[in-house]
């Protein structure tokens, strides 16, 4: 492996890792603080979570590790016959169908319901018990993957 690759490889690794955190830490303790609250409390909270969200910074660190997950999937395509090759591809496509495909299929559709929704009302109340519930499984899903993924990446530039 050369330079280029191992530090394409690290700093993909870093990525995972440090979405894989803020998962971990929103499964942990955020969302088990949120179902502590009254549902129309809980939801206005976790509204104004998903809209502080979509900032640069962390939209950069999420789909910015996705593009990177792109470069080193090729790289570890280019590298196949080498002993790093599958763990690059690996830790990528773990990420990419863990993380990004996840967020977007299954986590962005749940928090526009919730967006749409007044938090005072009775159907915005079952709306939050049901998003708690699938919301947060999908989100222990987006953890694992982005420390998995890290993981495999590690192992690559060991390999390599």
């Amino acid at each position: 492996m050369d330079g280029l690759v191992t530090a394409l490889t690290i700093a993909t690794a870093v990525g995972c890792g440090l979405n894989g955190g803020v998962f971990f830490g929103f499964s942990s303790f955020v969302m088990p603080a949120l179902a502590r609250l009254r549902p129309a409390e809980g939801a206005a909270a976790m509204q104004a979570i998903n809209v502080t969200a979509v900032t640069p910074v962390f939209m950069t660190a999420l789909f910015g590790t996705g593009a990177l997950c792109v470069a080193v999937i090729v790289a570890g395509l280019a590298g196949l016959d080498e002993s790093y090759g599958g763990w690059l591809v690996a830790g990528g496509a773990v990420y990419l169908a863990g993380t990004i495909v996840l967020t977007m299929l299954f986590h962005v559709p749940r928090n526009n319901a919730l967006a749409a929704a007044d938090p005072a009302t009775p159907e915005a109340a079952r709306l939050w018990e049901r998003y708690l519930v699938e919301w947060t499984r999908g989100n222990h899903v987006r953890a694992a993957t982005g420390v998995v993924a890290a993981a495999l990446l590690v192992i690559g530039v060991d390999a390599g």
